[in-house]
């Protein structure tokens, strides 16, 4: 496994991160245990959560009852989860206020069985709560202990902007990361989103590196999927799916590894976040991370999956 610094600071991190969505819904507990500890054997110490999955919770639990049989799992991983998301019928039971931020926390360190979180994320940007209340919360939660660092997801660039201005005038560390979504197909984040992560030195953990297993290679199985989403985007993208594939064969490589590596071509990403639903997804990932890509490659997959045409305001200006 290989590491990099999340962000600017000197916390290391694997180059891919375990993401837990499907523990609970699609993987049952005993599977989520297994995968979390081949995870740890092949080196990866990113674990990354958040309090809504599973159903208000139910995904933490599980993480938490692996952690709690002990054997220095706890210490062995950086353990990242989330606040936002509706935990309650209240009218406080949601968004990023003080008030819920601090019940959020404690609710969510409860399910983990744990003491502290590594990197607490914003899972949603909240119009309604000033920075001075959010970065006031998040300081308590600095010194009490009970968080390390702080990051965003599904942040725009100028909402990063606006985050580290506003913690800078408090002399506060701000946002080390922001996960957002980013793969081959979807690349809006190229405009605004990865300059200001670069600007900032926060890191770029993006998920749904795959596009929902659109990327994941056997286009027939794509177009014949249970679900009805990845059925229409694999006949709307046939061509470009059957163009991406062929230079995948060509490589000797399998299209999600490909797909993985593309983007940890990118120095701004940190960590791609694999989901696997069962442990031969875990393993079939390992190999994205010894893939490199040549420049002759990465231009043909930039003309199969084109951005938007590089950063703002350039690609649609002069």
């Amino acid at each position: 496994m290989k590491y990099v610094q999340l962000g600017r600071t000197g916390l290391k991190v694997s180059r891919l991160c375990l993401g837990t969505m499907n523990f609970g819904p699609y993987t049952s507990e005993k599977d989520s245990y297994a995968i979390m500890d081949k995870a740890l054997d092949l080196g990866i110490n990113f674990f990354d959560t958040a309090n809504g999955y599973g159903g208000r919770g139910a995904t933490e639990e599980i993480i938490g009852r692996w952690l709690a049989q002990g054997d220095g799992r706890r210490e062995k991983i950086v353990l990242a989860t989330k606040v936002f998301v509706r935990m309650g019928d209240g009218p406080n039971d949601r968004g990023l206020s003080a008030y819920h931020i601090r019940r959020a926390c404690e609710e969510s360190l409860r399910r983990l069985q744990t003491d502290h979180i590594d990197l607490y994320q914003m899972h949603h940007i909240d119009r309604g709560t000033p920075w001075e209340e959010i970065w006031q919360a998040m300081e308590q939660l600095v010194r009490e202990g009970k968080i390390i660092y702080v990051g965003s997801s599904n942040f725009a660039g100028w909402n990063i902007a606006q985050a580290q201005c506003a913690a800078a005038a408090r002399h506060f560390m701000g946002l080390v990361s922001e996960q957002s979504v980013y793969n081959l197909r979807a690349r809006m984040i190229e405009l605004e989103v990865i300059p200001a992560c670069r600007e900032y030195g926060l890191g770029l953990i993006p998920w749904s590196p795959l596009a929902g297993g659109l990327l994941a290679g056997n286009l027939q199985n794509a177009s014949e999927g249970r679900r009805e989403k990845r059925k229409e985007a694999a006949q709307r993208h046939q061509e470009q799916l059957e163009a991406y594939e062929e230079i995948c064969r060509d490589l000797g490589e399998e299209p999600a590894n490909v797909a993985l590596a593309w983007l940890l071509h990118n120095p701004v990403v940190t960590a791609p976040i694999i989901g696997p639903r069962v442990m031969e997804q875990l393993q079939g990932c390992i190999r994205a991370i010894d893939i490199e890509l040549s420049e002759d490659v990465m231009e043909k997959l930039d003309k199969i999956w084109p951005g938007p045409g590089g950063e703002a305001p350039e690609a649609y200006s002069w």
